[in-house]
């Protein structure tokens, strides 16, 4: 089946592509280039995962190279560890963001550890695809952003897509990198579509178009920066929208890397407006957004106009679904912030 065909037949319509379908074809495309790489997981085969992100692939690569496992996380990474020093490039998807941490003493001890252990001479080619976040009405142990513990784990890269193009062009990397990559997939972002961005997004290769480690302005302003990344990206961009009936324009930063981060990009576009409000859904103490802060305010602090603030989850467990609203990052939320940065300049 050929990469056209494919692209028909799992995602673009009249209505566009969704990033389920984006990841989807990353994924294909990777396995029809590579026979090295394997996906594995919780229902990935013949289901096509509880998401359908690995619809066909059973089908089509067969069950050696798409193949289900059993419910035991850290049993699933361990024999990804064990594909990956044979020569593998293992796929590894984690149904929800909280099924994941059974497998995190593999992750830590392990996978972020191989190439520093043996001094350079093994690594572990390995992406771990984790659904995470909330706003989709989900239970606990669903809903969970969990970025900070990557983030802190050295030997970890950690990326989030926020746009269907990004899904594509960053799971291509992440398959391609020798590095181990945690891929953190936005739930509420699974069913938003673009218009033809498969074909864009591999127009010049894998990797081109969103490579690890490069931020991406998705709007100038002059007004104050919103630092944000995954499923905030829309939240920040309707704010910055809806400052302007304020007179305020806002430019709004997609990290899409958390791990490495791009430092310059980021520091560049604070220091054109001197304000800055970093915006992620996971809890605030501790959170990545407490390091943006501060790596902000150390690189840019004869720029600033007034403190880095941050507009995040609240520090507790995550709400019942009925309450999440009240939780995550709003539009009003940042806004206030906005005008905070405004009185305390």
């Amino acid at each position: 089946m050929s990469a056209t065909t494919t692209r028909r037949t799992t995602g673009p319509t009249t209505s566009g592509t969704t990033m389920v379908a984006a990841l989807n074809a990353a994924l294909r495309d990777a396995m029809a280039a590579d026979p090295a790489v394997h996906v594995l997981g919780e229902d990935v085969g013949s289901l096509g995962g509880v998401f359908r992100v690995t619809d066909g692939l059973s089908a089509q690569f067969g069950e050696r190279r798409c193949l289900d496992t059993p419910l035991a996380e850290a049993g699933i990474l361990g024999t990804a560890i064990g594909m990956a020093m044979y020569g593998l490039r293992p796929v590894v998807e984690m149904q929800f963001d909280a099924f994941a941490y059974p497998a995190f003493e593999q992750l830590v001890s392990h996978v972020a550890k191989m190439r520093n252990r043996t001094g350079g001479r093994m690594g572990l080619p390995i992406t771990i695809r984790v659904p995470y976040g909330g706003g989709v009405g989900g239970v606990e142990h669903h809903s969970d952003s969990s970025e900070a513990y990557y983030a802190h784990t050295p030997g970890l890269h950690v990326v989030t897509p926020a746009t269907v193009a990004d899904a594509y062009g960053l799971l291509r990397a992440a398959i391609a990198s020798d590095d181990p990559v945690v891929f953190l997939e936005p739930k509420r972002l699974y069913w938003s579509t673009e218009p033809d961005p498969i074909a864009e997004a591999g127009a010049t290769g894998a990797g081109e178009v969103a490579p690890i480690g490069q931020a991406v302005v998705r709007r100038a302003g002059t007004s104050a920066t919103l630092l944000t990344y995954g499923p905030s990206l829309p939240v920040c961009l309707d704010a910055a929208r809806a400052a302007e009936d304020e007179g305020l324009d806002l430019a709004v930063v997609d990290l899409r890397s958390l791990v490495p981060f791009d430092d310059e990009t980021v520091c560049a576009a604070v220091r054109a407006t001197g304000r800055a409000v970093v915006v992620h859904e996971a809890s605030g103490f501790g959170g990545v957004g407490a390091e943006i802060a501060a790596r902000v305010s150390e690189r840019c602090f004869h720029h600033l106009a007034a403190p880095v603030l941050r507009v995040t989850g609240y520090d507790i467990p995550y709400p019942p679904p009925m309450l999440e609203k009240h939780h995550l990052p709003s539009v009003d939320r940042v806004l206030d912030a906005v005008a905070r940065l405004q009185w305390e300049a």
